[in-house]
């Protein structure tokens, strides 16, 4: 039977040559080539670390497609293209010799426990040992005045033609123009000017922020304590400061947290020929934020005390799309018009949790299962379901004819080979055939295990309500209130919040409400107190129907306004 090999390739940096890839895909294709092995695919991250392998999507697959056998080896130029982290590559081959895969380098050959183990480590010195040197190599640039990576708004970074003919980089020189918007921001502010309202100015002129999108309060105001924001930077002043905090790779998300160093690491270099602001006006500045500490005092409290929203992460603005956060203690409003100012967005119409989660919970309880809309979405969804179940007969009738067909095929290279015909004649068609057959008679298995269809009925209506119902109630019970905020969260898709005129000239809150149907309909016909496999049972079969009938049939019952 021929091998079928994947082709795994990867670089790490956008500074490395792109074509790193195509000559790491084309030396495993003339391994592949010679060795006679079928290439059923290649996987490719590119600019990507291999200290990180959750936020590959290439290896991601890799894994994925493995566990469902769609190959049978991993080919690769070497094992730190799969990883450099020392966990890391124990979990891919774990996983993947689980799935029955092999791992082959033209490096190493074939992978084993050994290679994982002394290679794994290796690699994870290596990481560790260029980290160490890049950030001293950094500190050395800092010290001599230069940029320590990355820049900041008010500056342009130069790069020319040293006297050893390399390129020199990581020396900077003011912009002008951006240089007269840093004194405009440090001189509102110092005047008594919100960092709300400086970058609503900003945004209604059109000046665009230092990464080229909108203004917002806080990229003006930051973090005083970790020196980020504009009216922390000090290098405004001439003065240079680096190393103020570290990013550690979080082994679970795979992003980097940020975790700040103790003074005495910090790195900090005169550079006068890169000041922009005068020290009395950077001196003012210091002191409102130090008054405005005062101020803040009582608002931080209760927002360290709050308790997690039921709709937190589900509201958008029904003006800009942004999200909706606190805006007070108990009230909320749409982000960008509170941060980026009017020119980004107009609503500035707020609503309290209270009446917020009222309204939504009635649309639950008494408004998404119209006993009506559910009788038409079941007649809906038993057409579809019967579409699909006659596709899937007619798909199965194909493949039986086909296996039938190979298995005969077969018999009759049996047939030539004891007649005498020479077995390497027909040793590549058998071998095709045999693969072919085990391929159709997987696929029929799997087919026969699929549970049977869901069954929809209009009484399903009375059932959530009932079970809506119970949830709500749950939300008052300390031993039942996560729970049921779980439940009632996977509900919901979105809620669009759009602000509109009623009597007395005053603005009210229009929402709509968009359900996750699948979830909805699970609730419906009782999945939670389902098996596991007939819950995903009940999961599939609505998601092969949804886009039918949302789409096809004009039957949206996702979304309710109240």
């Amino acid at each position: 039977m021929t091998m079928r090999v994947a082709i795994y390739a990867r670089y790490s940096s956008d500074l490395q040559n792109a074509a790193s890839i195509e000559d790491q895909i084309r030396l495993c294709r003339e391994r592949a080539s010679r060795e006679g092995w079928q290439i059923v695919g290649s996987y490719e991250d590119a600019g990507l670390s291999g200290s990180n392998m959750i936020q590959r999507p290439g290896i991601q697959r890799l894994l994925q497609d493995g566990r469902e056998h769609r190959f049978d080896l991993v080919l690769s130029e070497a094992l730190d293209r799969l990883s450099r982290n020392q966990a890391d590559i124990a979990t891919i081959y774990q996983n993947l010799s689980f799935a029955g895969v092999g791992i082959l380098t033209l490096a190493d050959g074939q992978v084993n426990e050994m290679h994982i183990g002394l290679k794994g480590t290796m690699n994870a010195l290596f990481l560790k040992d260029l980290a160490a040197k890049t950030h001293r190599g950094l500190r050395g640039r800092v010290e001599n005045g230069k940029s320590g990576g990355g820049n900041a708004y008010g500056y342009t970074v130069l790069r020319h033609m040293g006297a050893d003919g390399e390129i020199q980089r990581g020396d900077r020189e003011i912009n002008t123009e951006e240089a007269a918007v840093v004194r405009r921001i440090f001189t509102a502010y110092a005047e008594g000017m919100s960092p709300n309202r400086i970058a609503d100015q900003l945004n209604r002129e059109g000046l665009a922020g230092p990464r080229g999108g909108k203004w917002d309060k806080s990229t003006i105001h930051g973090n005083p304590k970790r020196g980020t924001g504009i009216l922390n930077n000090e290098i405004y002043i001439g003065r240079l400061v680096w190393n103020r905090q570290q990013f550690v790779p979080d082994p679970v998300s795979g992003k980097r947290q940020a975790r700040p160093n103790p003074e005495t690491e910090w790195i900090i270099t005169d550079v006068p020929e890169l000041r922009i602001i005068d020290h009395p006006l950077w001196d003012r500045v210091k002191a409102r934020q130090e008054g405005r500490k005062i101020t803040q005092t009582e608002r931080q409290a209760w927002e360290r005390r709050k308790p997690r929203f039921l709709l937190t992460g589900l509201v958008k603005c029904g003006c800009c799309a942004g999200g909706f956060s606190t805006i007070g203690k108990d009230r909320f409003g749409c982000s960008n018009s509170r941060n980026k100012g009017k020119s980004v967005c107009t609503n500035r119409t707020g609503i309290t949790r209270q009446e917020l989660e009222g309204r939504i919970l009635t649309i639950l309880s008494d408004r998404l299962m119209d006993p009506e809309l559910v009788k038409v979405f079941c007649e809906e969804y038993i057409a579809e379901r019967n579409r699909l179940v006659a596709s899937l007969t007619d798909d199965r009738a194909v493949k039986e004819k086909e296996l039938a067909k190979a298995i005969r095929e077969q018999d009759v290279l049996v047939n030539a080979l004891l007649a005498g015909t020479p077995p390497e004649r027909i040793k590549a068609k058998m071998e095709q055939l045999a693969s072919r057959q085990k391929q159709l008679e997987q696929e029929l298995a799997t087919a026969d295990a699929r549970p049977a269809p869901v069954r929809v009925h209009p009484a399903m209506a009375g059932t959530w309500q009932d079970r809506i119902r119970a949830l709500i109630s749950g939300l008052a019970e300390p031993d039942q209130e996560g729970e049921a905020r779980e439940a009632i969260r996977g509900l919901i898709e979105k809620i669009v919040a759009t602000p509109v005129p009623t009597k007395g000239k005053r603005m009210s809150l229009d929402l709509t409400l968009y359900g996750d149907l699948a979830g909805i309909l699970a609730l419906s016909l009782g999945a939670d107190l389902m098996s596991e496999q007939q819950k995903t049972s009940v999961l599939r079969e609505v998601a092969e129907s949804v886009e039918f009938l949302v789409a096809g049939a004009g039957f949206e019952p996702a979304a309710f306004r109240l």
